[in-house]
């Protein structure tokens, strides 16, 4: 039995979806023996008597449903005042450094961009997952491209700053998609098919972030490989229903029809489940990952992004290919953490 922080929620657009994982993750711990307590990372909580009494919880939490549009920040930061700590919420730094582990349940910037794990890292606090650097090559769509290019095969693209220029945007052509460098959950994406919607949609994106990729539209099956202590797991197939596969069809139910194992044939579930293991290696991804592609039909294989912190939700796909595996949702997350503490030792 081990005291388990679960760290979720954050000031990310992804922060619904990190709290409903972190939700089903604190329960699953809990069914499994340990003392886990969900912790809000911008929040933060109380502590009215000893540090060690936060882990005296017991029972089931309430899962948290994750809307058709991302949350309304401005609206959390107002529910906090200043902790001193930034986007570090009061207490959190000394309930994580009580724990034995905290397992990383945030999605999207401070969660995955590598920034809390080096903070954890200098305060020698133990964390789940990717360190600091993989986590920071693998946030950024760019420079993820750049260091698995000449290796895996991947769409043709370019990456934009606000207000700079757009030189070499016409070399992508039509269809295109625009992304968000740093984003996740497919927030601020969007597929152009002339140029009055690639300007609409680079509007949207540069909502989001400074920085933005502009890349080629490859028609195909979408597929998830999710890879755990080195292993690669099955396949998924993604298939939305009547749309895109943006954030809506991402968390709610019976929007996104998911296939696993999937309908492929042996040579190409080996090759996807290689790539995913290399991109890995290339950028320096410990524990687990999940890798997304694109198959068309005649056959090409390209690599599309890794995340390195996949959701738990009910809907989330790294669960569903453990399963297809032969891991419960339980020991899914046992054997993450079991992962992570070997990283220490």
């Amino acid at each position: 039995m081990m005291n388990i922080v679960v760290l979720a929620g954050g000031m990310s657009s992804e922060r619904e979806v990190s709290l409903s994982s972190g939700t089903m993750v604190t329960n699953a711990l809990r069914r499994a023996g340990h003392r886990a307590v969900l912790v809000d990372s911008f929040l933060g909580l109380d502590i009215p008597g000893e540090v060690m009494d936060v882990f005296n919880v017991e029972g089931e939490m309430e899962a948290v449903r994750v809307e058709e549009q991302a949350p309304d920040l401005e609206k959390v930061k107002a529910a906090r005042g200043d902790s001193g700590f930034g986007t570090v919420g009061e207490n959190v730094i000394e309930v994580c450094r009580a724990a034995d582990i905290v397992y990383m349940g945030l999605h999207g910037e401070d969660g995955e961009n590598g920034r809390m794990q080096a903070f954890f890292d200098v305060l020698g606090i133990k964390y789940t997952g990717a360190g600091y650097l993989g986590s920071a090559l693998a946030m950024h769509k760019g420079i993820s491209k750049q260091m698995v290019a000449g290796i895996l095969k991947t769409a043709q693209s370019k990456v934009f700053r606000k207000g700079g220029d757009m030189d070499g945007i016409e070399e992508i052509g039509f269809p295109c998609i625009v992304k968000p460098c740093c984003g996740g959950s497919s927030i601020g994406i969007a597929k152009a098919g002339d140029q009055r919607e690639l300007e609409r949609a680079l509007a949207d994106a540069f909502r989001c972030e400074d920085e933005i990729m502009v890349e080629q539209f490859i028609t195909g099956r979408e597929f998830s490989v999710g890879v755990l202590g080195g292993v690669a797991l099955p396949p998924i197939e993604i298939i939305p229903r009547g749309g895109f596969y943006d954030y809506a069809h991402k968390y709610q139910a019976g929007w996104t029809e998911e296939v696993c194992p999937a309908a492929i044939d042996g040579k190409t579930e080996q090759a996807m489940q290689d790539m995913a293991r290399e991109a890995c290696r290339l950028l320096r991804l410990e524990v687990y990952a999940r890798g997304e592609f694109i198959l068309t039909k005649d056959g090409e294989l390209y690599f599309l992004e890794m995340n390195t912190l996949p959701g738990m939700t009910p809907t989330s796909l790294l669960p569903q290919e453990a399963a297809a595996a032969g891991l419960s949702y339980e020991q899914l997350c046992e054997r993450i953490i079991e992962l992570s503490l070997e990283k220490y030792r």
